[in-house]
């Protein structure tokens, strides 16, 4: 909870704060927010205090949207020393209508939306890169993917990173994709229509790069042809940020149902997920980690210490099986997260891992953020309350809990009988009690 709370920085102090966004000292009663590293937290850690402090969450967002009125460009990374274009995606979007589509609506959506749009078209996201759009950029606009190279193949763009970050094509894909999902939502709210189909038509780019026939992502180069010598497993930035294809596979967030369709259905979508967290890596760690370092807390393939992979073990919830959801959870967080020295498996990166460890404690977790819905998983103790803002409280009560008893076996919510593995939004803020029976075995709840 400490870890979750550190961020972002209030630097406005008595009525003045400087801004490296326009380089000017500022005169304003209202807080400044900065530091916020926002691939890692849009996830977890934002959808968290959208709970816990919506008022502080509007602050915060003021900020970011006054910080592209200083600066021009919407930022990646809101640095106390102004934006950095660390990571990829312009999760700015996902962030934004997240905040939105839980009733947070004191900040000025027309500006942001002006931001992450202008984001999206006119500025590059290659990664660590910022500035105009690059013949790269241009390419994903038209054809739909980042072209990935063969082995081997020298790198044409100058401004790519070229000793360690390089292309990560099919990420890059992934990432821009559900980015521009989230823009095409806010052009919805604000009634856009042309800019609405447009930004639909880029969210759903991350299936340029399907290939059906291997039933996962698959890199193709600049001539749309597959790029037969690709790894999932084992290739490295020049395909994927941080984290291999295994994973980046489950990396489609805003389609889940799509994505899902794309694998075969569900019961061929069920068993990719088995395969990732029990196959094992066919080479030395050592030797995969030296390309892949941050690839960490591994269960089988599955990186448990990186954010693009947080929501991979609710995935099991959409695929029919969510005792399997309820059994990796246990898994991953009883083998990876404990009260030791290496109790964390991975970079904490501004408290987006601590956010998603205290989210599937309580038993739930936001797997898409910019909906309101919530994937159940399965608690950490007989009792969770959260006390919100106004004074209300959800409780998430798990009758017969213990470290054997992890299943659930049926649940209610205010009393009402719950059969599905999700609850929404309004049913946290409106305060109530999820009551959930535990058991030692499996069972057909929520199936």
């Amino acid at each position: 909870f400490y870890r979750a709370s550190e961020r972002m920085v209030n630097i406005n102090e008595y009525g003045r704060y400087w801004s490296n966004y326009d380089h000017q000292v500022h005169e304003s009663e209202a807080p400044f927010y900065v530091d916020n590293w926002l691939w890692d937290t849009y996830i977890a850690l934002e959808p968290l205090h959208t709970i816990l402090h919506p008022d502080m969450e509007a602050d915060k967002i003021r900020s970011w949207v006054e910080m592209y009125r200083q600066s021009g460009s919407m930022p990646r990374f809101a640095m106390l020393q102004g934006s950095y274009p660390w990571m990829t995606g312009n999760f700015a979007a996902v962030w934004f209508l997240d905040a939105w589509k839980k009733g947070i609506r004191d900040f000025d959506l027309q500006t942001a939306y002006e931001g992450v749009k202008n984001k999206s078209l006119h500025e590059t996201l290659l990664p660590w890169r910022d500035g105009p759009n690059t013949p790269l950029d241009d390419f994903y606009a038209e054809k739909g993917f980042y072209p990935g190279l063969h082995k081997g193949e020298a790198e044409t763009e100058p401004r790519v990173e070229k000793t360690w970050e390089r292309r990560q094509a099919v990420s890059l894909t992934t990432a821009n994709s559900c980015s521009d999902w989230a823009v095409a939502e806010i052009a919805k709210e604000l009634g856009l229509s042309e800019d609405e189909a447009l930004f639909r038509k880029r969210s759903m780019f991350y299936r340029n790069l399907f290939r059906v026939e291997k039933g996962c992502l698959w890199a193709k180069d600049k001539d749309g042809k597959w790029i037969e010598d690709f790894d999932p497993v084992n290739d490295d930035r020049i395909y994927f940020t941080e984290n291999n294809g295994k994973n980046f596979d489950w990396d489609v967030k805003h389609d889940i149902a799509g994505l899902i369709e794309l694998m075969g259905g569900k019961e061929r979508a069920g068993r990719r997920l088995d395969t990732l967290f029990q196959e094992r890596n066919n080479q030395a760690l050592f030797r995969f980690w030296n390309r892949l370092p941050d690839n960490t807390g591994l269960v089988g393939h599955y990186s448990c210490a990186n954010e693009p992979c947080f929501h991979i073990p609710y995935m099991y919830d959409y695929v029919g099986l969510p005792w399997k959801t309820q059994k990796m959870i246990h898994t991953v967080l009883r083998g990876h997260f404990t009260d030791e020295y290496v109790g964390l498996p991975g970079d904490e990166d501004g408290g987006g891992m601590s956010a998603f460890v205290m989210f599937s404690m309580m038993g739930f977790f936001p797997v898409t953020p910019g909906t309101t819905q919530y994937a159940i998983g399965s608690p950490f103790f007989e009792q969770v309350s959260i006390t919100l803002p106004d004074g209300k409280k959800f409780v998430v009560e798990a009758d017969g809990y213990s470290e054997e008893n992890i299943y659930i076996q049926s649940a209610t919510l205010n009393g009402q009988a719950l059969d599905v593995p999700f609850i929404d939004h309004k049913d946290i803020v409106s305060g109530g009690v999820l009551k959930l029976k535990m058991g030692p075995y499996p069972s057909s709840w929520g199936a």
